[in-house]
C-alpha cells in the first residue's frame, strides 16, 4: 500500500488541502464569471473538480472518524468544515493538534468492535479492494450529486 494510504494523518492532510485548493479555484472562477463577467471556464473546471474533491474529503473523513473512534460531534465538525471555504485546513490542524489523526490505521492491527468498524477493517486489510471501493463510492456519490444538480439554482 502506498505511503499515502498507510497513514490516516497524511491522507487527511492531503485531501483537506486539496479541498481548500479546489474551493479557492472555484471562488476565483466565480469571481471571473459573476464579477468581471470575463469567462465561465473557471466555474466549469473548478466546479466539477471541487465537487469530486469535496466528496473525497467527506468519504475520507468518515473512514478516519470510524477508524480513530471520533465522537459523532467531531465527525460532524469535520464534515461541516468542508462547507465554508478553506475551513478544512483549520480542521486538519485542529485534528492533528488534538491527537485525532494517528500515523497508522488502528483497524489494520486491532479487531473491529463496532458494526461500522467491521467493513472498514476489511477494506483497510485488503488495500486494493479498499481503494477500488473508495473510488467507486466517490464516483457513485458524484453521479448522485450531478443528478441532483448544483446546490444553488
Amino acid at each position: 500500500m502506498s505511503a499515502l494510504l498507510r497513514s490516516p494523518s497524511r491522507l487527511f492532510r492531503i485531501v483537506a488541502t486539496a479541498e481548500a485548493v479546489t474551493w479557492t479555484g472555484l471562488l476565483a472562477g466565480m469571481f471571473l464569471k459573476y464579477v468581471t463577467e470575463t469567462t465561465e471556464l473557471g466555474v466549469s473546471i473548478f466546479g466539477m473538480l471541487h465537487g469530486i474533491v469535496f466528496i473525497s474529503y467527506c468519504v475520507t473523513t468518515v473512514a478516519i472518524a470510524v477508524d480513530q473512534r471520533w465522537s459523532f460531534g467531531r465527525l460532524l465538525a469535520g464534515l461541516a468544515s468542508s462547507i465554508p471555504p478553506l475551513l478544512t485546513l483549520w480542521f486538519e490542524r485542529y485534528a492533528e493538534r488534538h491527537g485525532l489523526l494517528a500515523p497508522a490505521w488502528r483497524l489494520i492491527e486491532e479487531s473491529p468492535a463496532r458494526p461500522l468498524e467491521r467493513p472498514l477493517a476489511w477494506l483497510l486489510r485488503n488495500p486494493v479492494r479498499g481503494l477500488a471501493t473508495g473510488l467507486a463510492s466517490i464516483a457513485a456519490l458524484t453521479v448522485v450529486a450531478l443528478i441532483a444538480g448544483p446546490p444553488v439554482g
